[in-house]
């Protein structure tokens, strides 16, 4: 399977926009052979937490149409939004849809980073899903952090690690380069970034959303400044 990764600058808190631009990028992967997508941390919104605390219309459900245009695009993505939960808060909730737009699978992130733990509600349970013979994890940035939960998914036959996210210039860019191929080395699973390029809330994202074959060589990845997609062939003969 041919999955691709994203990177974007999102328009903050303008859903509408950004779908576009998700949109646009989905294009692109699937002209490239892929078959899955995955984007960002917060990709609908951008990651605009006073927003998204203040405006309950910024969150979303697995069937919201104002996603029917992602789900449309012909190929499987993987989305990460704020996503409504019946409470006071939202999720950051990722939710997988098929190349004919059915729902997969959704995930609530599990470990909240410090400034979003006064504005969502912390999943409680790991995200799995099957597709094209391949057995994927879900997590989302912080998610990352906690070998735990990365070894989980290798115990429970996982093959591809998806993890959307945002990493900052600065110390952020080192943290990414050292974590996500260490998960591919450790857990022996394909792993999968999508980071945020640009300006992202209070962040400036550092971009080189890449993917890491199991064992930690790079296959592809991304600039530090452009809005893109990159690609690369994953299956089990390397595993």
């Amino acid at each position: 399977m041919r999955i691709a990764t994203t990177q974007l600058t999102c328009v903050p808190a303008d859903m509408a926009a950004n779908v576009r631009q998700m949109v646009a990028l989905a294009g692109e992967a699937r002209a490239q052979g892929a078959e899955l997508v995955v984007f960002p941390e917060l990709a609908l919104t951008g990651y605009e937490l006073d927003a998204l605390s203040a405006d309950p219309g910024l969150w979303v459900d697995a069937d919201d149409p104002r996603l029917d245009a992602i789900r449309a695009c012909g190929i499987a993505t993987v989305v990460n939004c704020a996503v409504a939960t019946g409470g006071e808060r939202p999720a950051i909730g990722t939710l997988v849809h098929g190349a004919d737009g059915e729902l997969i699978t959704t995930y609530r992130k599990q470990h909240l980073y410090e400034q979003e733990r006064g504005v969502f509600e912390a999943g409680h349970q790991d995200g799995r899903f099957e597709l094209g013979g391949l057995r994927f994890a879900l997590a989302t940035c912080y998610d990352n952090h906690f070998p735990e939960l990365t070894g989980r998914g290798a115990a429970d036959g996982c093959q591809v690690h998806l993890a959307s996210s945002l990493y900052g210039t600065g110390g952020g860019a080192e943290e990414r380069a050292r974590l996500y191929p260490g998960i591919a080395e450790d857990a022996n699973l394909y792993v999968v970034l999508a980071n945020h390029v640009g300006p992202a809330g209070s962040w400036t994202g550092c971009g080189r959303s890449a993917l890491w074959a199991p064992g930690g060589g790079l296959l592809a990845e991304a600039d530090a400044d452009t809005a893109m997609v990159v690609t690369a062939e994953v299956g089990p003969a390397a595993l």
